[in-house]
């Protein structure tokens, strides 16, 4: 009989396809399941006057925060002296927009649906001393304007590279530009390029491209009249290009006209695959071949370590159950000498306890948020999904936190499992919020828009104390009151003497080597995501991530199993910590590399930047300590179990 459940194997199929789809297309063309797209219309009828007319829909142009990958400080738009609209309305922002500076407001561009316009001015503004220097430090800063139309940002076309079909894009538009005479021009005219899809059987049309060219132009006119504003210096027969008109200049008490204009051109695009030319890399053929090289090699060495240690083990177990007599039993050498104390609780048992149940809720985290990217629900049409994700989802894992934690105590024959509860729900949160709070201050002091509001720092107060902090006790409660984990071997009362060790299996070397190939794992990957994160790219190759990710958990737990091998076959049996450490020491590489990183491929100058980067990166290489010591943790401890239950005790 045919199984149309279609049984195990082609659900496992299926997954791997879908993994591998995701993988190979970063754009992901798939939108957040149940939104639909928006059509717009153009359409002629005959009114009640008998009259031929149009009515086409409007279209509104947004704009966002003006950004700088110099200074990383994102300002709102009209903190520059730009046309404003006679209410300027911010749009309902979620938790992540507001995280990440996004501020999307109303503007004074409007278009109609497929209705090309010439030279359209929107209004003349005289620049105080004030707004002339704001602009001069802006252009300084190669800041850029980011609007948006129907969700898609707006890209400014670069020149195609000779050879290449493809073409590329800049996110957003320069402010203005400086040229060699030390005058700061300010491009004050824009060229815009609406792409639409047709459909065929309908007046309807979607908006699947959003292109500027800017343009800076002294506009000429005559007498000026606000309620219709016309200038000489352009007109349907006149085409305004970069270079084409006398640039307009900052300067104070000048007079700068803004205008703009706008055509409509029909595209071969589909809706779906809008966000292309958004997420397409220009070396992805660099990124394919790194991603598979990193995956082989890893692999490879994943493979010859599991290999080694399933013979070396098993060949051990073998000899230390054919050991018959006391006087055998008692020349024997290596890891089952110290049965007797390699359950015995570490220094700081509650510290570690902490530490790992903060692990397992960051683990938790990064895994929900992988499987929810996977499946299209934070595309990055949807902004600042990503963020709002991970925020309550390490809020609800806390629950995870408490459970692993008071777990892990109670094994260490703990009894204050309120005060481990305690720990487990602050000192993380605590040390992060901490930082974010003294970096948030220094953009309060900058005047940037990237400044947390008071709003929604009482709101991420009230998810932490009114959610995360209960769950925390919750979890720990339903842990305390299981049955204590019991040790597969019995503890002696006295110590044994730990030998002295080779300088190779020494703590701190050990450590630090054992860090290398879990950062090998991810280092290339690594290079992608901080240019997401701080050169203003979109990264949306969750595929790749998830593979890495995977292949991080293996290395981790393989790189700790091998190390605590070694280290209980020397007869040194403190292995809690630093299973711990051995792991969470890739975290050194990371915040080495971040160092690296900054000096060679940013152009940050300014010191509050500075201070902004290498904060944000000692959070992240924090979050990764914890994580992957974590996963290291409870690779070895399942190992020890594991071997110490498959010899015979007398």
């Amino acid at each position: 009989m045919a199984n149309r459940g279609g049984g195990p194997r082609h659900r496992h199929l299926l997954l791997l396809a879908v993994l591998c789809a995701a993988a190979a297309s970063p754009a992901g063309a798939f939108y957040l399941p149940g939104v639909a797209p928006r059509d717009f219309q153009k359409y002629s009828h005959i009114n009640s006057l008998s009259l031929f007319t149009t009515q086409d829909d409007d279209l509104q142009v947004k704009v966002n925060k003006l950004s700088s990958i110099k200074t990383q400080l994102p300002y709102d738009y009209y903190f520059l002296d730009y046309c404003k609209p006679e209410a300027i309305k911010n749009n309902a922002e979620n938790l992540g927009e507001v995280l990440r500076g996004d501020r999307i407001e109303n503007s004074v561009y409007n278009f109609k649906m497929r209705r090309d316009e010439s030279c359209k001015v929107v209004c003349r503004t005289k620049l105080s001393q004030e707004a002339a220097k704001n602009f001069r430090e802006k252009i300084d800063d190669e800041y850029r304007v980011n609007m948006i139309l129907d969700n898609l940002p707006v890209v400014v076309p670069r020149q195609t590279r000779e050879g290449s079909q493809t073409p590329s894009f800049e996110h957003g538009y320069r402010v203005g530009y400086k040229l060699k005479d030390d005058k700061y021009y300010i491009n004050n005219h824009l060229s815009f390029k609406v792409l639409y899809h047709e459909d065929q059987t309908s007046p309807d049309a979607r908006i699947v491209g959003f292109h500027v060219i800017p343009s800076s132009i002294k506009h000429e006119y005559g007498a000026w009249d606000d309620k219709n504003p016309t200038v000489q210096t352009c007109n349907a027969n006149i085409k305004i290009t970069p270079g084409s008109h006398t640039p307009q200049e900052v300067a104070p008490d000048a007079y700068v006209v803004f205008s703009y204009d706008v055509t409509f051109e029909p595209s071969d695009i589909i809706w779906a695959s809008r966000w292309d030319v958004y997420l397409l890399s220009s070396d992805s053929q660099i990124h394919w071949f790194s991603i598979v090289n990193s995956l082989m090699i890893v692999l490879f060495l994943s493979g010859m370590v599991a290999m080694i240690m399933m013979r070396t083990l098993y060949k051990d177990i073998a000899n230390y159950n054919q050991l018959d007599n006391q006087e055998e039993a008692q020349e024997e050498t290596g890891w089952k000498l110290v049965h007797g104390d390699v359950f015995r609780p570490p220094v700081h048992s509650g510290l570690l306890c902490v530490y790992v149940g903060t692990g397992v809720q960051f683990f938790g985290m990064t895994l929900v948020t992988m499987m929810f990217a996977l499946l299209g629900f934070l595309s990055p049409a949807n902004r600042g999904g990503l963020m709002t994700a991970m925020v309550l989802l390490w809020v609800f894992m806390g629950v995870l936190a408490g459970y692993t934690s008071s777990r892990l105590y109670k094994m260490f024959k703990g009894t204050e499992w309120k005060k481990i509860t305690l720990k487990t729900a602050f000192m993380f949160p605590g040390i992060i919020f901490a930082v974010f709070f003294f970096l948030n201050a220094l953009i309060w002091g900058e005047k940037s828009s990237g400044a947390v509001p008071f709003g929604t720092m009482f709101a991420l107060f009230l998810l932490w104390f009114g959610i995360s902090v209960p769950l925390v006790f919750v979890g720990s409660f339903l842990g305390f009151k299981q049955p204590a984990i019991e040790d597969p071997v019995k503890t002696n009362k006295i110590p044994r003497q730990i030998p002295e060790q080779a300088w190779y299996l020494q703590p701190a070397f050990a450590i630090l080597a054992g860090g290398i190939l879990p950062f090998g794992a991810v280092f290339i990957e690594l290079f992608f995501i901080l240019t997401s994160i701080w050169l203003n790219q979109f990264y949306y190759i969750f595929g790749f991530l998830f593979i890495v990710f995977v292949i991080l958990v293996v290395t981790c737990a393989e790189i700790t199993i091998v190390l605590c091998y070694f280290q209980l076959c020397s007869e040194d049996y403190h292995w809690w910590w630093r299973a711990y450490l051995t792991a969470g020491s890739s975290a050194l590489y990371l915040f080495a590399y971040a160092i690296f990183y900054f000096f060679n491929k940013l152009e940050i100058t300014k010191l509050v930047s500075g201070i902004l980067y290498f904060g944000y990166m000692l959070i992240i290489s924090y979050a990764f300590f914890v994580l992957t010591g974590t996963i290291g943790f409870y690779a070895c401890f399942w190992f020890v179990r594991k071997i110490y239950a498959s010899v015979k005790i007398d």
